[in-house]
């Protein structure tokens, strides 16, 4: 008769366990490091770059400076003086339906509005995401006071099924016309 030998395998102890978790969440955690320092740079200057395209398609100039704004209206994140020609006011309305909507809005230097540049929109795709068309965006060129949609009395058409983006679109013009009349 032949002897057969079983030979039991080691199963691992919640030490082994531990240790090999935490090899595999190090090794993680520097991967992911290293990939965020090699991407950190051309990501500044992607957004860089698209904040100044913006900028242009609002209000073109030579240049642009960043100002202090003193003023308190929490809408407001930055302005920048675009030479004579007046301000860009980058506003960020907290009222749009995602809450995640920034805008570039250029302001003459006769406090008038000279277009409107959405450069981050979480808004629902197909609808409040719609207000970087320019068959919205384009209501805006030349609008000088307080600007509403035409439910609250005033002459934008809202985006169909979008209203509560639209009146955030509003709210940050209307920020921005006052924020360039602060500072100017």
């Amino acid at each position: 008769m032949s002897d057969t030998v079983v030979v039991k395998k080691k199963e691992a102890g919640p030490v082994q366990l531990v240790v090999t978790l935490f090899l595999i969440s190090a090794i993680c955690a520097v991967l992911l490091g290293l990939v965020n320092n090699i991407t950190a740079g051309p990501i500044a200057a992607a957004n860089e770059a698209a904040t100044n395209a913006a900028m242009q398609a609002v209000l073109p100039a030579d240049s642009y400076e960043q100002v202090e704004y003193t003023g308190g209206n929490a809408l407001v994140t930055a302005v920048y003086k675009a030479g004579d020609a007046g301000y860009v006011v980058q506003v960020s309305p907290p009222t749009s339906f995602s809450g995640n909507l920034t805008i570039m809005v250029g302001v003459d230097s006769s406090y008038a509005c000279t277009g409107i540049s959405v450069t981050s929109t979480g808004e629902t795709s197909g609808l409040g995401s719609n207000a970087s068309r320019p068959s919205f965006a384009d209501q805006f060129i030349g609008k000088t006071g307080t600007v509403a949609v035409t439910k609250d009395g005033g002459d934008i058409a809202a985006l169909t099924g979008a209203t509560i983006t639209s009146r955030a679109v509003c709210d940050g013009v209307n920020a921005a016309i006052e924020a360039a009349a602060s500072v100017g």
